[in-house]
């Protein structure tokens, strides 16, 4: 079976009035209690606050978007699919540019960074609320012992989240990091106009995680060179 090395970039919902829509959700901590300090207090914070909210939906697929997909298949060179603009439309054709490769590409079995419990789950979400049929190769709500999928993240350490960075973990194993570029960086960079700029960090990405599963599957191991000097 073929490998397919994964990953996306996402940014915050585009959707109309969503940032009034948290604006106007925002209230005072617990310790506020008399309406003078609780005004006081939305005056000073209810933007930022909102503004927080706002773009943590990066992460949310209900609402926030993917803008980039990237992907590799077994040795090949890595690949990527980049939203045109901010509109609906236009993250449509990118997935399903995406689902297209993956029925080209046949069955494979998944491989990527925190992939089971993010990218996947984030696609589907998007997949079903802009009316997309995923290919049947596409896993759905895999379990951590899947063999439909690897979780780097998972293969790192199964039992905690913390310390699992593929910039850490590529750094330990002496594999080219991240650099100056990370995923908080994606949205500022997309409305700057570089899109271009995040559809080579997520290929890049890819690349890392590639990388990173062959070490972490001793495919390229010395110790798997039997009876060699």
């Amino acid at each position: 079976m073929k490998t397919l090395f994964f990953d996306i970039e996402t940014i915050p919902s585009q959707l109309p009035g969503i940032r009034e829509e948290f604006a106007a959700a925002v209230v005072a901590p617990g310790q506020f209690k008399k309406p003078d300090s609780i005004a006081e207090w939305l005056a000073a914070n209810r933007d930022a606050e909102a503004e927080k909210a706002w773009l943590n939906t990066s992460f949310d697929g209900g609402i926030g978007q993917v803008c980039v997909i990237g992907f590799a298949v077994d040795d090949e060179p890595a690949h990527a699919y980049a939203v045109t603009d901010l509109s609906n439309d236009a993250e449509r054709k990118v997935i399903q540019d995406f689902f297209c490769a993956l029925t080209d590409a046949g069955p494979a079995q998944f491989v990527g960074h925190n992939v089971i419990g993010f990218d996947l789950p984030f696609m589907w979400k998007r997949a079903m609320v802009l009316g997309i049929k995923p290919p049947w190769t596409f896993p759905r709500n895999p379990k951590p012992w899947s063999e439909a999928v690897v979780d780097t993240m998972l293969l790192w350490d199964a039992t905690q989240r913390a310390g699992c960075s593929m910039d850490r973990i590529c750094r330990l194993m002496g594999i080219p990091g991240k650099g100056d570029m990370d995923g908080s960086k994606v949205w500022p960079y997309v409305q700057a106009g570089r899109i271009a700029d995040v559809a080579e960090y997520c290929k890049q990405d890819v690349q890392r995680t590639r990388a990173m599963h062959k070490r972490m599957t001793f495919t390229e191991a010395e110790g798997n060179r039997h009876g060699t000097d």
